[in-house]
C-alpha cells in the first residue's frame, strides 16, 4: 500500500461482500476518496485489512507494471 492510496489497479468489486478485491474499500469511499484529508485516507485504511479477512476475502495482487 502506498501512503496515500491503497489502491493496487485491481479494481473488481466483490458482489457478495461490496468491497474491492484488490484494496477492501467500498464503492462509496473509492468515490469520495479524493475529498478525503489524509487523516481520513490513514483511518480507512487502518481498517482494510481486518475488513478483508473478516469478510474472507483475500487481497490480490497488483498488476505488473509493463515494460
Amino acid at each position: 500500500m502506498s501512503k496515500e492510496t491503497p489502491c493496487i489497479a485491481v479494481c473488481m468489486i466483490d458482489p457478495r461482500t461490496e468491497l474491492c478485491f484488490g484494496c477492501g474499500r467500498t464503492l462509496p469511499e473509492i468515490a469520495c476518496w479524493h475529498k478525503m484529508d489524509s487523516a481520513e485516507r490513514i483511518a480507512v485504511m487502518a481498517q482494510l485489512p481486518a475488513r478483508m479477512a473478516e469478510a474472507g476475502l483475500e487481497r490480490m495482487e497488483a498488476h505488473p507494471k509493463r515494460a
